[in-house]
């Protein structure tokens, strides 16, 4: 009988998938000891002392220098220094000059508002104004040492710091909270005024305000520390950049109208343009030049800063470009000084050498402006994760994986920290600024030496106190031609922020029930506050009223408030047909592309084989 066999199923052939995880470290034990600062080795400071290319380098130094001329100007590309190249001692100290310089209107302009005259500032004496100016500028410089030079926290995986040039200054987005404490301080007799015989309301120095706003800020700063160990993913989603956008464009609007009220002659009584008394003219009767306030003149001299900022980003070099603020500054004093607008009173008053608590207050906690103070941080926090992407952006450093979300957490650890550690510095709190990211972008220039060199000059300009002087002696429409044009960069930097949505017929009513209620709050200060009054002895309920009249009366918190309850009530609807959908993640592949990749991991796979063969 023939053998019967069965024939054996022929066995298939391997199928191998192309793993993109593959071989890959895990991100947890991804090695960042390479983002911490480290002391340079003695080898390397002999180089860059005992040389002169350690001094000096190749660096064409009149790419920094030479202005600007259409048409005879050679577009020229300077090479890039990333965050721990070598860079030349000479070329560190120009950059960290010029990183300070764009910083100082900045840094000053928050104290010389929040210490001013009138209804919303604290009016306080010239000596203590002074201190309060270089006591902003050596802050900014020793906590922008702890932001640029980052540190572990023990053997956790949180660092504090970014690592990166990321400096730290006084937010402008604490100024209306400020201001709206103090406006309601002086209506409840917090702080005393009083009204003279022509009627006009005279506002007394009130320091005891200041001690209760920064004791109010260090309670309110435990909120981002502890925020500061919540995945930056998580926290983009509760406030997307639908909810930051119209907060931070808000905030510029309040802000625009304080820098105004400055270049018509001051925020002091002249405001109301009595017609007699002392403050018939700005600043006051008897002063040098005074004017009632909209005058010519003021609005004149505002002009003229406005008019240099214009011709410096014309025609001036890069150098002047990133000092177009404080040339400008420079301009209107001059102007001011040989005019006879300026008295050297608040230069005299100043000692020559000063630093931290060489003038302190009662710290306490005013109640009211917790809630408002707790938004604030928040929201400052938030706007504090797109300068840090920005700062990696522009030095060449990826913005995804492991490490830039340690930058992240790391650089919001370290915000959290200077809102507890400016309080107790006698400063208002401090956050990442996103003005040296430009200067990044135009000199090519990430190093963390030019950044060190920048912390050296702030804290030298505010150990000498007459420097923070000098910014007294200017008449007030100087500063406020120079503080209108920072404002409205802070609207410009809120409208970029919401050019990144789709725009879909959700976005828009969520930017528009917002910006209703945000703008008419502050356009038409105090309309909402008279809704709310309570004439009983219980403190808290007091409390509670006044608190929620501040908030209804900070145009930017409201605004806040409502585009994260309608952003996260209303539906996400699909875009109309009329309404093209944008894809942020780059194009969908078609099905050739598609073929291409699949034949490409074909090619993968037989390659592996034979090499295992």
């Amino acid at each position: 009988m023939a053998e019967i066999t069965q024939e054996q199923a022929p066995t298939p052939s391997p199928v191998y998938i192309l793993d993109p995880h593959a071989n890959r470290t895990r991100e947890e034990d991804i090695d960042l000891s390479h983002t911490t600062g480290k002391m340079p080795s003695w080898q390397t400071i002999q180089e860059s002392i005992g040389t002169r290319t350690g001094w000096f380098g190749d660096y064409d130094y009149g790419f920094l220098c030479m202005p600007t001329l259409p048409g005879f100007s050679v577009p020229r590309i300077p090479p890039f220094f990333g965050l721990k190249d070598r860079l030349p001692l000479v070329l560190a100290i120009i950059m960290g000059f010029q990183h300070s310089l764009a910083m100082i209107a900045g840094v000053v302009t928050p104290a010389i508002l929040m210490s001013g005259s009138g209804i919303n500032g604290l009016n306080l004496s010239p000596t203590d104004r002074t201190q309060m100016i270089s006591t902003s500028l050596i802050t900014s410089g020793l906590l922008s040492l702890v932001q640029i030079t980052r540190f572990r926290l023990a053997k956790t995986q949180y660092y504090l710091g970014t690592g990166l040039l990321s400096v730290v200054g006084t937010s402008f987005i604490y100024l209306p909270v400020l201001q709206t404490s103090v406006t309601n301080m002086y209506k409840s007799g917090y702080c005393k005024s009083s009204i003279d015989s022509t009627g006009t309301q005279i506002f007394e120095p009130c320091p005891d305000a200041w001690g209760a706003y920064l004791g109010t800020c260090m309670v309110c700063s435990i909120l981002p520390i502890m925020l500061s160990f919540v995945p930056p993913r998580l926290l983009k989603k509760v406030f997307p950049p639908i909810v930051t956008g119209v907060t931070v464009a808000l905030i510029g609007v309040n802000l625009v109208t304080s820098g105004m009220q400055e270049w018509g002659g001051g925020s002091g009584p002249c405001l109301s343009r009595p017609t007699s008394g002392l403050f018939v003219d700005c600043p006051q009767v008897g002063a040098p030049r005074a004017a009632p306030w909209g005058s010519g003149q003021w609005v004149g001299l505002g002009f003229l800063v406005f008019f240099v900022i214009l011709l410096v980003e014309f025609f001036g070099s890069p150098f002047m470009k990133n000092a177009q603020v404080v040339i400008g500054l420079i301009v209107g004093m001059i102007v001011s000084v040989a005019m006879g607008y300026t008295t050297s009173a608040s230069i005299q008053a100043s000692p020559t050498v000063t630093f931290l608590w060489t003038t302190t207050y009662k710290i306490s906690v005013y109640p009211p402006a917790i809630i408002p103070l707790l938004i604030t941080y928040v929201l400052a926090m938030v706007e504090s994760i797109g300068d840090i992407t920005a700062s990696c952006e522009v030095s060449h450093l990826t913005v995804e994986g492991r490490e830039f979300e340690s930058r992240l957490q790391g650089g919001i650890f370290a915000d959290g920290v200077a809102g507890l550690l400016a309080p107790l510095m006698m400063n208002s709190p401090m956050s990442c600024y996103a003005q040296n990211n430009g200067i990044i972008s135009l000199t090519r220039c990430a190093n963390t030496m030019a950044g060190y060199m920048c912390c050296f000059f702030l804290i030298l300009m505010g150990v000498f106190s007459k420097f923070g002087a000098l910014f007294l002696m200017l008449p007030d429409p100087v500063l406020g031609g120079m503080t209108t044009f920072l404002f409205a960069s802070v609207v410009v930097s809120g409208i970029r922020i919401l050019s990144f949505l789709s725009w879909t017929r959700r976005d828009r009513f969520i930017v528009a029930a917002s910006m209703t209620l945000g703008l008419g709050t502050a356009l038409v200060p105090g309309v909402f506050t008279y809704m709310i009054t309570y004439d009983g002895d219980s403190d808290f309920l007091n409390s509670l009223i006044t608190s929620v009249n501040i908030v209804l009366d900070t145009g930017f918190a409201l605004g806040a408030i409502v585009s994260c309850l309608l952003n996260a009530l209303l539906p996400s609807n699909p875009p109309m047909s009329s309404e093209p959908i944008i894809d942020r993640h780059g194009p969908t592949p078609t099905n050739k592309e598609i073929e291409d990749m699949q034949v490409e991991a074909q090619s993968v796979h037989e390659s592996m084989l034979e090499s295992k063969r």
